[in-house]
């Protein structure tokens, strides 16, 4: 009986994940009087993104049939609550003055109104998979200095303008008409008629381009300047970093490895300082190896995750009309790439000469699920509450589920199992001693806090641009497309990382300070911590967000993001360190 359940399982899945499939064009054919699918789908406050309910959450004229249509697992990762709408716009059907409805609002539904004006309440629908967004309504504010005196008004009359091509939906533009509203300011019924005007018009634009006035917003020229600008900042910031890094090589490296080649007598009976006295303790294994291999496996699964999303959006996969592709990519991405988890963790903690394998399994597996698992569960609670549409139902979260515990942690196993097996020797140019050098006391500037701090600057100002794209498109309404300029910036902030980290760990060794580990996986991973604090800055300085749920949802899963780009350049850092630490002393006899 388990196996055809777990098929069906998976069949459903996969079913749903095939309606978010973008479209083939004779899908969207229609003759003249054909209903084209419009869809109300919710509202919410403008400036609280994540706060979102149903369309007829609201009093709106219903239909006499509330038809929803079937959500798909990406819909409902991305709190879409598809109801057919009121209006009815039939292709190439021309409509003056339509009446939805009359209704007379009640007291409790003027308040609902009036509370939604007041909160800046936005209304999106969708046409032929073309997104609709209306404002509600207006707050009349005009020479009036008491916030108790303003008049609340809700829009009646929506007038849609539709362009066409042949026998395709092309564009679909909504307006209001002001001289039509319905005050909402007193507690007392309304009489209220609700109405649209549907008007045709024909354009050159063919099927295949239709959604280019939205993939073209983020490549407006005055927004690509300033993405090239960020690219060219970023140049500059590595080139310095490997001019500084050539300093170093070329006058002290060198210059120390060239000498003790040339004198070997002279460097035996000379006592050893610096980074050189450290060949018998450097690749001394860390304190709780266990912990750190499992942070490097998962860092690692991190890299992938953007990786493999980045290809896929340059590639062109995550459209603006797809609703739930990028949601749903990231889900199934982490779920399979948990391999990679599983391998890495477990093949470099066999070369630390480990034991407890399972231990670090279970430990990769939640290093970073569990937090995000709980986080989730708290906020989907937190939109429960509020009824938001933000709140996943029940049969999604089983899906989710049973992803992590039919897929992630399989794969997961599988990772673990090939690691152990393929597993090599570490390799470590120099032999280690018995007995630690003890490690001399170190300056304010050269402990872990100040080291942490310096070394996430730098990459966290190669990043800090894109950064407020990111952010005005997960947290607002802009839509992000330049896909191509974020891969080349992730890069940047690789090899920044990787580069910052090499000079911190130089720093470290030549003051003898041989722990070196931890350290270089603390200061790769610190820009993640400069990410939350950015999270704040924007929050309280660049957004208009409020409320409870807003907040905790938006610090909630910042939180989240933060700490799995401090887990992935990390294990950059990390990574970069120890191959510099091997080529450094691999350099030198050491007896």
């Amino acid at each position: 009986m388990e196996k055809p359940v777990v098929i069906l399982i998976f069949t459903t899945v996969i079913m749903n994940l095939e309606c978010l499939v973008q479209s083939d064009a004779s899908t969207h054919r229609y003759k003249s009087g054909d209903d084209v699918p419009f869809y109300a789908n919710k509202v919410g406050p403008y400036f609280n993104p994540s706060e979102t309910y149903a369309y007829f959450d609201l009093p709106f004229c219903q239909p006499d049939n509330l038809e929803k249509k079937k959500e798909s697992f990406g819909e409902a990762l991305n709190g879409d609550h598809l109801t057919f709408a009121p209006y009815k716009l039939e292709f190439l059907a021309d409509k003056d003055a339509k009446v939805i409805c009359k209704k007379r609002l009640t007291k409790e539904e003027v308040a609902q109104f009036r509370t939604a004006v007041a909160l800046d309440y936005y209304v999106q629908m969708y046409y032929d998979d073309l997104p609709i967004w209306a404002f509600l309504g207006k707050v009349d504010k005009d020479g009036i200095d008491d916030p108790n005196e303003y008049r609340y008004h809700i829009y009646t009359f929506y007038q849609f303008e539709i362009y066409y091509h042949k026998d395709h939906v092309i564009e679909i533009l909504v307006r209001v008409d002001p001289s039509f509203t319905a005050d909402v300011t007193n507690d007392e019924e309304v009489d209220i008629e609700f109405l649209y005007t549907v008007v045709w018009k024909e354009t050159n634009i063919p099927f295949e381009k239709r959604m280019d006035k939205y993939t073209s917003s983020s490549s407006l020229p005055h927004h690509l300047e300033i993405h090239w600008f960020s690219i060219l900042n970023s140049h500059v910031t590595i080139f310095i970093l490997m001019s500084c890094m050539g300093a170093i090589y070329l006058r002290v490296l060198r210059k120390d490895i060239y000498n003790l080649a040339q004198d070997e007598e002279f460097s035996d009976n000379q006592e050893e300082t610096g980074w050189k006295s450290l060949h018998g303790d450097v690749f001394r294994y860390p304190k709780c190896k266990y912990l750190l291999s499992s942070a490097l496996g998962c860092g690692t699964q991190m890299l992938a995750v953007v990786v493999v999303t980045l290809c896929l959006g340059v590639l062109g996969v995550f459209q603006p009309y797809d609703r739930g592709v990028l949601p749903t990519a990231l889900v199934i991405i982490y779920a399979i790439t948990s391999a990679v988890a599983g391998f890495s963790a477990v093949s470099f903690y066999h070369q630390l000469e480990g034991s407890n394998s399972l231990r670090v399994i279970l430990l990769t597996g939640g290093i970073f699920s569990c937090p995000l698992l709980l986080t989730f569960f708290f906020l989907n609670t937190v939109a429960f509450n509020y009824g938001s549409t933000a709140a996943l139902p029940l049969g999604t979260i089983v899906v989710i589920l049973l992803l992590w515990v039919l897929l992630a942690l399989p794969s997961l196993v599988l990772g673990a199992i090939s690691g152990k097996r393929i597993r090599s020797e570490f390799q470590a140019p120099c032999h280690t001693t018995k007995c630690p050098r003890e490690v001399p006391p170190q300056r304010w500037y050269r402990r872990v806090i100040t080291q942490m701090a310096m070394a996430g600057l730098l990459p966290f100002a190669v990043i800090n641009i894109q950064l407020y794209y990111i952010f005005a498109s997960v947290w607002g309404h802009r839509i992000y497309t330049v896909y191509g300029i974020l891969f080349v910036v992730f890069i940047l902030l690789l090899i920044t990382t990787a580069l910052v980290s090499i000079a911190m760990t130089y720093i470290q060794l030549a003051a003898e300070d041989h722990e070196w580990w931890w350290r270089s996986f603390l200061c790769g991973g610190s820009t993640g911590l400069y990410v939350f604090g950015y999270s704040i800055y924007y929050y309280f300085l660049r957004s208009d967000m409020n409320g409870f749920m807003q907040t905790s949802f938006f610090f909630g899963y910042m939180a989240c993001v933060s700490y799995g780009v401090f887990l992935m350049l990390g294990t950059v850092g990390f990574h970069a360190c120890l191959l510099f630490v091997r080529l450094l002393y691999g350099c030198i006899k050491c007896e």
